[in-house]
C-alpha cells in the first residue's frame, strides 16, 4: 500500500521533521554537543521510519519534492546575494589556499577509494565510484560517470552503486563535520574573533536593522528574480561547448545583483533577511533531500561498500582535522573550515554550510568560513575535481 503525499504536504511534512529534529536535539545531550544539524536528525527519524513501514508493514510513502530543486536553488541565491566584492577581495588567497588544501584531499580520496577496491578484489573504477566521483562530486557527477562506466566497462548495477555512495556521503558529512569541528575548538581552546575585518563597512549597522514585512518581500522577490533568471540562462546555454550547474547561474545573477547595489542604492536588499531566507530555504532542502532516502535500498548493497566509506569517513576526519585545520591557519575560522570542508568532501555544498551554521550557532560567528567554503563548494570544487578523476582515468589500470 502506498501513501502519496502532494507538493504542499510534503512541505508541511518537512516542517514537521524540522520541528521534531529540533525537538530530538534539545533533548539529547551528544547531538548537541557534537553539533549535529537539526535538519540531519530530523531527515534521518523520517527515513529511518519509512524503512520500518517498508519493511514490517509494505507501507510506503511516496513524496513529492516539487519543491526541493526550487529550495537549493533559493539557498545557492542567497549565497549570491550575500557576495560582496570586497569580501571577495579580501577572501581570495584564503579561497586559494582551501583550493589547493580540496586538491590534495581529492588527489587522497580517489588513492583510498582505488587501494580499497584493489585490496578487496574489486574493479579499480568502483574504487573511483567510492571516491571523489560520488562523494566530492554528489549525485550528478556520480550518475554521469556511472553511465560512462556502464557503457564502457560494463560493470553491472554501477548507477545503483553511484546513488548509494553519493546518498551516503550526504549523510556522513552532515554527521561528521560537527564532531570534528568541535573537537578542534574544544582542544585548542578556540574563540570567535571579535574583529569585522572581514565585514564591508555599514554591516554591522544592518546586521541590527528589524526584519519586516518590507524586507522580506523585497528580499524574496530578488531571490525570485534570481533563480528566474538563473533557469532561463542555464536552458539557453544548455548546448554550449562549455556548461556549469543550474545554479551556478542563479548564484553568479545574485553576486551581481548584490554588487550593482553600489551603482544603484534602490536595489540594495536586506542582508539580516536573505540570510533568513538562505538558513529556511537550506533547512527545507536538507530535510527533504534526506526524507527521501530509502534505507532499505541502501542497506541492500552494504559489504564492501561500507567498507570503502568507512575508510573515507576516517581519511575525511584525519584529514580535516590536521591538513585542513592547520594549511587553514590553526585558529577559530580554520575549525569552522575544516567542519565545513567535512560536509562537501563527502557529502555536498548545503552539507557544509548546515555544519558550519550548526558550529556557529554553539560557538559564534565566522564570516570568513561562510566566505570560503561556500565558494569553494558551489564554483570551483567540481572543476578541481575533474582533472583529478580525469588524471586517475589516464593512469595505464583504467584502460581509458
Amino acid at each position: 500500500m502506498t501513501l502519496g503525499l502532494d507538493a504542499m504536504e510534503t512541505l508541511a511534512v518537512a516542517l514537521a521533521v524540522l520541528f521534531v529534529g529540533a525537538a530530538v536535539q534539545a533533548r539529547i545531550r551528544f547531538l548537541q554537543d557534537n553539533n549535529i544539524p537539526i535538519p540531519v536528525i530530523g531527515g534521518l527519524l523520517f527515513a529511518a521510519l519509512t524503512t520500518i513501514l517498508f519493511l514490517g508493514f509494505d507501507q510506503r510513502i511516496a513524496l513529492d519534492m516539487a519543491l526541493r530543486e526550487p529550495m537549493m536553488l533559493a539557498f545557492f541565491t542567497t549565497i549570491g546575494l550575500g557576495a560582496d566584492y570586497r569580501l571577495l577581495v579580501r577572501g581570495g588567497p584564503r579561497l586559494l589556499l582551501f583550493g589547493l588544501v580540496c586538491f590534495i584531499y581529492l588527489i587522497m580520496q580517489d588513492g583510498l577509494g582505488l587501494l580499497a577496491a584493489i585490496g578487496m578484489d574489486l574493479h579499480p573504477l568502483v574504487g573511483l565510484l567510492g571516491g571523489s566521483i560520488t562523494l566530492a562530486g554528489g549525485h550528478g557527477t556520480g550518475a554521469a560517470y556511472a553511465q560512462k562506466f556502464a557503457d564502457v566497462q560494463n560493470i553491472a548495477g554501477v548507477m545503483e552503486l553511484a546513488m548509494a555512495c553519493a546518498t551516503f556521503g550526504l549523510i556522513l558529512g552532515g554527521l561528521l563535520g560537527g564532531p570534528v569541528a568541535g573537537r578542534l575548538i574544544r582542544a585548542h581552546g578556540l574563540e570567535s574573533a571579535s574583529s569585522h575585518e572581514y565585514s564591508p563597512p555599514g554591516a554591522k549597522e544592518e546586521q541590527h536593522a528589524p526584519i519586516n514585512a518590507d524586507t522580506l518581500l523585497r528580499a524574496l522577490f530578488a531571490v525570485l528574480v534570481c533563480i528566474i533568471g538563473g533557469l532561463f540562462l542555464g536552458r539557453a546555454m544548455g548546448d554550449a561547448a562549455f556548461t556549469l550547474p543550474g545554479f551556478i547561474w542563479s548564484l553568479l545573477i545574485g553576486v551581481v545583483l548584490r554588487n550593482l547595489q553600489y551603482l544603484v542604492p534602490k536595489l540594495a536588499v536586506h542582508r539580516p533577511t536573505v540570510d533568513m531566507l538562505g538558513s529556511i530555504s537550506l533547512s527545507i532542502f536538507l530535510a527533504m533531500a534526506l526524507m527521501s532516502l530509502r534505507l532499505w535500498e541502501l542497506l541492500s548493497l552494504a559489504g564492501p561498500l561500507l567498507v570503502i566509506l568507512l575508510i573515507q569517513t576516517a581519511g575525511m576526519a584525519l584529514f580535516a582535522s590536521f591538513v585542513t585545520f592547520r594549511f587553514m591557519g590553526s585558529n577559530y575560522d580554520s575549525a569552522i573550515i575544516a567542519g565545513g570542508h567535512c560536509g562537501f568532501g563527502l557529502g555536498a555544498t548545503p552539507t557544509a554550510v548546515a555544519n558550519m551554521e550548526a558550529l556557529t550557532r554553539r560557538f559564534g560567528p565566522s564570516p570568513q568560513a561562510f566566505l570560503v567554503v561556500p565558494l569553494m563548494g558551489a564554483f570551483f570544487i567540481d572543476f578541481i575535481n575533474a582533472i583529478v578523476i580525469q588524471g586517475y582515468l589516464a593512469l595505464p589500470i583504467f584502460g581509458y
